[in-house]
Parts: structure tokens; sequence; C-alpha cells
């Protein structure tokens, strides 16, 4: 019987993506996506509770120290559920950022063994996170039940929100991961980042606090229309913010495409340097 043999060789120029190979290794993109998923509540006694007690805990942290102590200004609802909504993407972003940032170097024996797109590997990671922001935005939703507030029409626009909020993250998280498997330091750094990154974003307050002058640069952060697009949504606190969310918008596009770009043009000296 006559075998084929196929020769896999390093690809040169500018590179995207190629959706016929991502379409032909779906059926491991499923499986990563499943084991990052059962790995992380495999033996936990709590299990999926664990999607809650990290935005739960920081909302109360935050009640105390900047809503009682600090005063800081809630738009006019509840400080803890002005904080709780905003941690529902943060906490998303900050997670999917840190697991992505480091799916390479995990992973580093599968680089060397097998081939497959290594672009599935931060992916994975990203949408495995979806799990636990779909549990926190329930849990939102009870919180406003509780306080009764009910959100606007402008709750249409959430998908749009997620959309940026995923972008966001890919485009950082395909350079940093491919920048992590060379470079340590940056996996060890991420956590420290991640503290950094929240207190640039709206999380504890809001974007009014900012001067006027410097509002159209602070909102190229993309992070920022989506927080406030949220707020305006579910808790009418500001009118839509269509202006920061466009922002927000065409920054996460850029984050992208020179996310990938940096991601592709590393690709084949992964399994050299992992």
């Amino acid at each position: 019987m006559r075998q084929t043999q196929v020769i896999i060789e390093p690809r040169r120029g500018l590179k995207w993506v190629d959706w016929k190979e991502l379409a032909e290794y779906r059926d491991l993109f499923f499986f990563m996506v499943w084991r990052n998923i059962r790995t992380r509540y495999a033996q936990s006694a709590l299990g999926i509770g664990w999607a809650l007690i990290q935005p739960l805990f920081s909302m109360i942290v935050f009640t105390v120290i900047f809503g009682r102590l600090a005063k800081v200004d809630s738009n006019g609802v509840p400080y803890a559920i002005f904080s709780y909504t905003a941690l529902v993407p943060w906490t998303y972003f900050a997670n999917a950022l840190t697991e992505s940032t480091s799916s390479l170097v995990a992973n580093a024996n599968m680089l060397k063994k097998i081939y497959f797109p290594r672009v599935l590997l931060p992916l994975a990671s990203l949408v495995a996170r979806a799990v636990d922001f779909a549990i926190a935005l329930i849990f939102l939703v009870v919180l406003m039940l509780w306080y009764r507030l009910y959100p606007t029409w402008n709750v249409l626009v959430i998908p749009l929100l997620v959309l940026i909020l995923v972008l966001a993250a890919s485009g950082l998280g395909l350079a940093l991961t491919a920048m992590a498997i060379q470079y340590r330091d940056v996996a060890y750094a991420m956590n420290f980042v991640v503290q950094l990154l929240m207190y640039a974003a709206p999380v504890v307050y809001p974007t009014t606090l900012i001067p006027e002058p410097y509002r159209i640069w602070y909102a190229l952060n993309p992070m920022v229309g989506v927080i406030e697009g949220f707020r305006s949504a579910l808790l009418g606190t500001i009118p839509m913010p269509w202006h920061w969310i466009a922002l927000g918008g065409l920054s996460s596009v850029a984050m992208v495409a020179c996310g990938l770009l940096y991601f592709r043009s590393r690709e084949r000296f992964f399994a050299d340097v992992a």
C-alpha cells in the first residue's frame, strides 16, 4: 500500500488567518476549549462557583474602600452594582488575557511534538473563559433585580460590546503569548500588569471623573467604551457613549491586526524556543 508523505514547511511573507486550515482543526480546537474548562473546575469543591468568587469579592472590597470610605461617584446607582457591572467584562478581559499569554508556554511540549495551527492555543483560552463571563453575567441580572434596576433598550448593544471585549483580549493575548514563549518574564509579570491596567479602565470610578480634554485619548482604551456601555445599557447611568465605543472598537481592531501579524511572524520559531 502506497503511503503519502506530507512535508510541512514554514511560510514566509505577510500572513493572516488560514481559515481553511482552522476549519480542518476545529475538532482539536473544541477539545482544547473543553480541556481548559474541565481542568479549571476538575476536583474543585466549589466548581463553577469560582466564576463568581473573583468579581463578587472584588465588588465587596471596592464597595467598602471606594464606595464607603473614598465616596467615589457612582452615577446615581448603588456603588456595589456600579462596580460589579464593570467587573463582569473586566474579569473576563483580565483572566482571558492572562491565560492566553501563558497558553504557549504551558503547552510547550505539545508544540515540539505535533503540528497544528498555533493560534488555536490562545484562542481556546479566550473561548473557555466565556463560561465564567456568562455565569458572572447571570449573577449581575440577579443583582439588578435585587436593586430593582432594569435595563434600557440599549441592552441590544451588549453583543457589540462583547465583540469589542473579545477583540481587545484577542489582540493583546496573541502579541503577549508570542513574546512570552521567548521571554518568560512576560508571563511572570502578567498579574502585576493586569492590576495596573484595571486602574487605567473605569472599573472603580466613572469616566466622567476624567477631565474632558483627556477623555478622547482615554477612550482609546477599548475597555472604557465596553465598561461604560455595559453600565449605560444595564443601569442607565449615562447616555450610551457611542463615541467612546467607536474609538474603542477601532483600537480593538488595530490590536487584533497587530497582534495577529506579530504572532504569525514569530510562529515559525515557537518550537525552537519553547
